[in-house]
């Protein structure tokens, strides 16, 4: 009986250390996989740039620099406190050139990297979000009565939205990124990420920047789309939310006169209308070839905002409806070469970030040219590369930046 239990036993002992064995090789064997994983993304990672997409963005932002030089001279003269005509142009400059060098530095950042600081920039994000809306908060800076930045006075502010954007972009796609199986559970993906989308597009329609709020939650619902959840949900939500904005606007009755005037500006052309009638005067002063670039009539305080949000009509005034054909089939480009690199990107992380950024860029030239044009209701929504604004230009560059980074790593192609 002892022999038969001591045979038992050796047994077991030799079951047990086959077992840590086997258990030894695969920790092994995985850590080696690791570390060969580790350096093929190195070497990857030191591949060249998407240069189509690189040459698209410096051609946008140089081109944005000479028209906001044309376009906010004549405001930069006449408000600022020494008269300069370059005033926002210098300043609009040096920012360009701090954000073109950031893109090519994240540009060389294995985009793998960024999954690190994924939480952390969503957190800071709802933390300066909070801080914008404190009432009596010192930092906080308010203009045409919205308080959408924090700073110290005009020596520096920048937009915590501007975070907020590419916070919900890096965060969403880190997480979706390792939840494709579970992408249609209700309670596990689509409930944490609608509520994260609900406190961040409410936080940023508190300030109020009611564009900025549909940028967050729209550039959200796409990352979820494209990551896999069902069709019914965004469609479902969608219609949650014209059913909300109908309540809004036409049962209560909040600000109805925005909507009245923009259907017809021209009611009140003097005042509530004046913005967009002149706009649309703008616009169509330029005709079919344009007044000549630095030679607009408008930009001579009669429009309102026309180096910042309404830049796009001074655009068409000065070259025309060809030159602002050809503005915007550049973007049109930047936008289908954002997503061909997203198609080839090498993993579903990467994929998921070049969409992300790409999709706020759409969306936001299809806003502001919509607004401009009197397609959408009036809503302060800046134009990419274009409106003034230079740390909102410097972290568009910097996300153009992790497009790069991820385009040295795209899976190998025929052709583009």
């Amino acid at each position: 009986m002892s022999q038969q239990r001591r045979t038992y036993n050796q047994r077991q002992a030799l079951s047990r250390y086959e077992e840590r064995r086997r258990q030894e090789e695969a920790r092994r064997e995985m850590l080696q996989r690791r570390r060969e994983k580790e350096q093929e993304s190195r070497e990857l990672a030191k591949g060249p740039i998407d240069l189509p997409f690189c040459l698209l963005v410096l051609l946008l932002t140089a081109v944005g620099l000479v028209m906001l030089l044309s376009a906010s001279f004549p405001s930069a003269y006449y408000t600022t406190k020494n008269n300069d005509p370059t005033y926002y142009f210098v300043r609009q400059g040096v920012f360009a050139v701090m954000g073109v060098a950031a893109m090519f530095f994240i540009g060389k950042i294995n985009y793998q990297r960024f999954r690190g600081v994924a939480k952390f920039l969503l957190y800071l994000s709802i933390i300066l979000l909070v801080l914008v809306i404190i009432p009596g908060n010192p930092l906080a800076v308010t203009r045409n009565n919205a308080t959408r930045w924090l700073g110290i006075g005009d020596l520096f502010t920048f937009q915590p939205s501007e975070i907020a954007k590419v916070a919900v972009v890096i965060y969403f796609s880190d997480s979706i990124s390792k939840k494709k199986d579970q992408m249609r559970s209700f309670r596990y993906v689509i409930l944490p990420y609608a509520i994260w989308l609900v406190v961040l597009g409410g936080l940023v329609g508190l300030e109020p920047h009611l564009s900025g709020a549909i940028l967050i939650m729209g550039v959200g619902a796409a990352l979820m789309l494209v990551g896999g959840i069902n069709w019914a949900w965004v469609i479902g939500a969608v219609g949650a939310a014209g059913a909300a904005m109908y309540l809004v606007l036409f049962v209560i009755g909040y600000n109805t006169s925005r909507i009245t005037y923009w259907l017809n500006p021209w009611a009140d052309a003097q005042g509530a209308g004046w913005q967009l009638s002149q706009s649309l005067i703008t616009i169509g002063s330029g005709g079919l070839w344009g007044v000549g670039l630095g030679k607009s009539r408008q930009k001579f305080l009669y429009l309102p905002e026309e180096h910042n949000d309404f830049i796009f009509a001074i655009i068409c005034e000065e070259l025309g409806l060809i030159g602002a054909s050809i503005i915007m089939l550049l973007f049109a480009a930047l936008i289908l070469r954002g997503y061909w690199i997203a198609l080839h990107a090498r993993d579903r992380f990467g994929s998921l970030l070049v969409v992300g950024i790409t999709t706020l860029v759409a969306m936001q030239t299809f806003l502001n040219i919509g607004v401009v044009t009197g397609l959408l209701p009036t809503t302060g929504i800046s134009l990419p590369f274009f409106s003034y604004g230079g740390t909102a230009l410097s972290i568009q560059l910097a996300e153009m930046g992790i497009v790069l980074s991820v385009s040295r790593q795209m899976r190998p192609t025929r052709a583009g």
